[in-house]
């Protein structure tokens, strides 16, 4: 290819030739440093970066031999990084992007720039979260702090050959210590601004001789960092406590079992949205006496709601894993069973005035239970072999839209700034002979759902590995997953004005409404956009239940996915690898207010009398499964002072199960193909005894090679070709940490992490005004002394970085946008006591 072919490329393919670009930098620098120690081996092996081990293919391997572009966080670095919440991770993380939603309930996981997850319940994420070995299938299980965490491994791209639920993207993998023989124990109290208070603690001991118990819990509490303007109490608060326990039984040398009983709660005011546009609607809020956040300083961190958003959930669950050794392999058994019963109330039109308020209660009751037989010894053939089952019920019980005492002054004042409209319902209701005055948009009218999802899935695996050489490995994996869904949707919608079926010619006395507007002196185009209008304010119509005689309730899924792998082991300090893989998710339902049948099943709909609905609409049901792709080449080296790990992958999602929110409900869709090409790397240079620097990154091109049927600010839209919102194409991370030794025993270190991420449009259907762009700097401080006693100051996003978390339109206010703010500088001290 010559220089001007280079050139004539598609600017598409610019941001990928730049990561070309840096990976063969990057490797060239790895070569230098690989020719450089190559002689080093002995003292890698006496000190300097320690070997660490891994478990992202499911057995206890080095990470530089494993295969697999896997990041890595120790527990320690959690503890020094101050790391109080998952959300908190990125910055140790750039492949992760983490971003909580509208309830502390909720929380959305992207890998590679592919994630999903929202406030709809229905959609399971596509980045699989285990902890313990544990699937845990929303987000609202993983808040809370974990005891004596060992370290957390992000695998990137899929990962559905071997875990067997939502791999599609990647995992979280968390893995915390069991129980000791020997006695230890650890608590802590840490007090901050925002009057953060932090207590927690861990005790272990030894019972028998193979019986071992673990104990643990911790609350954690703080003021929330948004003040009302409308005299309600402050917003994002923090208001949680947990407790966990574990036994350890160990019966002969080749059996052990581990039992794990937590729970969990939560119990706060969340979370936090600031007004980015006011739009025509915000005079009729003011002329009603209402009060809005101004959309001049979206970080003055205030908010203008007539209630608290009170959020409260339940996490608990048990679980048990045995590992029993055979003469050749090891039976794993992993059982789980767990309840996460959550509730909200949220002002939903971020007013102060009482216009429309949204609750719910959602319980999701899991059981989960995986066996595997894996090999062990020296063996030129390893091998695994498992199956795993998942069996969940989701019951979103009354979740309720309510119309407050303002909602119909706030729609009249809006019509009578139209003369056309002025007065509007009061006419409706004294023609239509349905309708008693005052009964459209009244106070305590009602848009109430109750969903329920029935999930049940299996996979079955294997996994060889053959041993062609002492240094090349080829990795075969297979497995096969089927997931079956039944839904069940019940709909009760008391609005008045959902019963006006304006579809088929709405008539008061056998004459067509806008007829009857004439004759009140209107033109007949003035009279015809009237009923247009009204139409527009029925912005919730009635909703067909499930299941019914036109449509399916369920879904059955089933695929094949693979993956094939090759670790060549250069010397004891480098291996390379390659990797193709698939991956796959099973359909996700629309539990929401959207949910409207496909058009294909309009005409079923239409022929059965019974099923017919006031202004039925179509859209979406569910979205179709996902089915990943990536292709991947990677280097791991690993020398007496530096690290270096990289990965070029293409990775490609047919059929992404998209999900916008539209200000009333989600429309769901699948994207045709998302494709992300790109480079992840991470290094870790020893520049001293005490100097530690750490450097890692991701940069990306992501793209909707195909998407009929997207959502952009202008509503349904054709987005093939366009940049996926919300993926930042460059994501840094940067760490250095000095460790402190003193004569007398005491040690200590002095660390700042800092994250970049660039600049990116936040959301499709929101304006490219609003865009979000990242550079956090944390930094943290602590000493350790002899008798166990340890201090440590931090400080997160110590300059005060502002950006959006996210953005939406803001509900039944047209034009107006409201944005997630980042959480402010928070700063604390802990003192703890360790023991053994």
């Amino acid at each position: 290819m010559n220089k001007n072919t280079v050139n004539n490329l598609p600017s598409a393919n610019k941001a990928f030739r730049k990561t070309l670009l840096v990976s063969a930098v990057l490797s060239a620098l790895s070569a230098t440093t690989l020719q450089a120690q190559e002689n080093d081996v002995d003292e890698a092996e006496k000190g300097g970066i320690e070997r660490i081990f891994v478990t992202a293919s499911k057995r206890q391997t080095g990470l530089q031999q494993t295969p697999i572009a896997v990041s890595v966080t120790s527990g320690q670095a959690v503890e020094q990084a101050k790391v109080l919440d998952i959300g908190d991770l990125q910055v140790l993380v750039p492949t992760l992007r983490v971003t909580p939603l509208q309830r502390s309930i909720n929380t959305g996981f992207a890998i590679r720039g592919f994630g999903n997850g929202t406030n709809n319940t229905g959609i399971e994420p596509s980045v699989g979260v285990f902890i313990d070995g544990v699937y845990r299938s929303r987000a609202a299980a993983l808040i809370g702090d974990l005891p004596k965490l060992q370290q957390i491994e992000v695998l990137s791209g899929p990962q559905s050959t071997l875990f067997g639920k939502n791999a599609s993207a990647g995992v979280i993998s968390v893995r915390t210590g069991g129980p000791s023989y020997d006695m230890e124990g650890k608590v802590e109290a840490s007090v901050g601004n925002y009057n953060q208070r932090l207590l927690r603690g861990y005790f272990s001991n030894g019972i028998s001789d193979n019986l071992a118990f673990s104990v643990s819990g911790g609350m954690n509490t703080r003021d929330g960092y948004s003040e009302s303007i409308s005299g309600i109490g402050d917003v994002n608060d923090r208001d949680r406590w947990n407790l966990r326990g574990q036994l350890l039984y160990e019966p002969t040398e080749d059996a052990t079992f581990r039992f794990i009983a937590d729970y969990s709660e939560i119990d706060e005011v969340c979370c936090t949205t600031a007004g980015f546009v006011n739009g025509p609607t915000a005079p009729a809020i003011e002329a009603l006496g209402g009060l809005v956040t101004s959309d001049e300083d979206p970080f003055s961190y205030e908010v203008a709601l007539n209630n608290d958003p009170t959020n409260h959930v339940e996490d608990s669950g048990i679980s048990l894993q045995a590992d029993i050794d055979f003469d050749g392999f090891v039976f794993t058994s992993i059982s789980a069973y767990r309840i996460n019963d959550s509730g909200f109330l949220n002002d939903v039109d971020f007013t102060s005035l009482d216009i429309l308020v949204e609750e719910a209660n959602v319980e999701i009751d899991t059981l989960t239970q995986e066996f595997r037989l894996t090999s062990t010894g020296d063996n030129k053939l390893d091998w695994m072999v498992g199956a795993f089952y998942f069996d969940e019920n989701v019951d979103t019980t009354g979740d309720v839209l309510t119309y407050g005492t303002m909602a119909r002054p706030y729609f009249d004042v809006l019509n009578s700034f139209n003369p056309a409209t002025n007065g509007l319902f009061d006419t409706l209701e004294a023609l239509y002979p349905a309708l008693n005055p005052g009964d459209i948009l009244g106070a305590g009218s009602t848009i109430a759902n109750d969903f329920i999802q029935d999930n049940q899935a299996y996979s079955l695996f294997v996994n060889f590995d053959y041993h062609l050489t002492d240094n090349f490995t080829a990795t075969l994996g297979v497995s096969y997953t089927k997931d079956e869904k039944e839904i069940t949707l019940e709909s009760e919608n008391t609005d008045a004005l959902s019963q006006v079926d304006f579809n088929n010619d709405l008539t008061v006395y056998g004459v067509p409404l806008y007829q009857v507007f004439m004759g009140q002196g209107m033109p007949e185009a003035v009279a015809l956009g009237t009923v247009e209008s009204l139409k527009a304010f029925q912005f919730q119509p009635q909703m067909l239940e499930l299941p019914n005689a036109a449509e399916s309730n369920k879904t059955s899924d089933d695929k094949i996915t693979w993956s094939l792998r090759g670790a060549y082991t250069f010397n004891k300090n480098v291996n390379f690898f390659a990797t193709a893989a698939t991956g796959f998710k099973a359909s996700s339902w629309n539990l929401s207010r959207d949910s409207r049948p496909f058009p294909s099943d309009q005409a079923a709909i239409e022929a059965i009398p019974s099923l017919q609905l006031p202004n039925q609409s179509y859209g979406t049901r569910y979205a179709s499964p996902e089915e990943a792709t990536v292709y991947e080449l990677g280097i791991k080296s690993n020398f007496s002072s530096v690290s270096f790990n990289a990965t070029i992958f293409d990775q490609t999602i047919e059929g992404f199960q998209s999900s916008t929110f539209l200000g009333t409900g989600y429309v769901l869709s699948n994207a045709g193909e998302q494709n992300t090409r790109g480079i992840e790397f991470d290094s870790k240079f020893l520049v001293t005894d005490e100097l530690t620097i750490t450097f890692a990154g991701t940069l990306l091109d992501p793209e909707y090679v195909s998407f009929v049927g997207g959502q952009d600010e202008n509503g349904p839209a054709d987005l093939s070709g366009t940049t996926v919102p919300g993926v930042h194409e460059k994501s840094i991370v940067a760490g250095v940490t000095y460790d402190l030794e003193f004569d007398n025993g005491i040690y200590g270190y002095l660390r700042a992490d800092y994250i970049y991420e660039s600049n990116v449009r936040a959301v499709g259907n929101i304006p490219d005004t609003v865009r979000r762009q990242v550079n956090t700097l944390n930094v943290s401080a602590g000493l350790n002394f002899e008798n166990g006693v340890s201090l440590q100051l931090y400080v997160r996003n110590l300059t005060n970085d502002e950006y959006f978390l996210t953005s939406f339109p803001r509900p039944i206010q047209s034009g107006s946008l409201q944005v997630y703010p980042n959480q402010p500088r928070t700063f604390g001290a802990s003192i703890s006591y360790t023991f053994d």
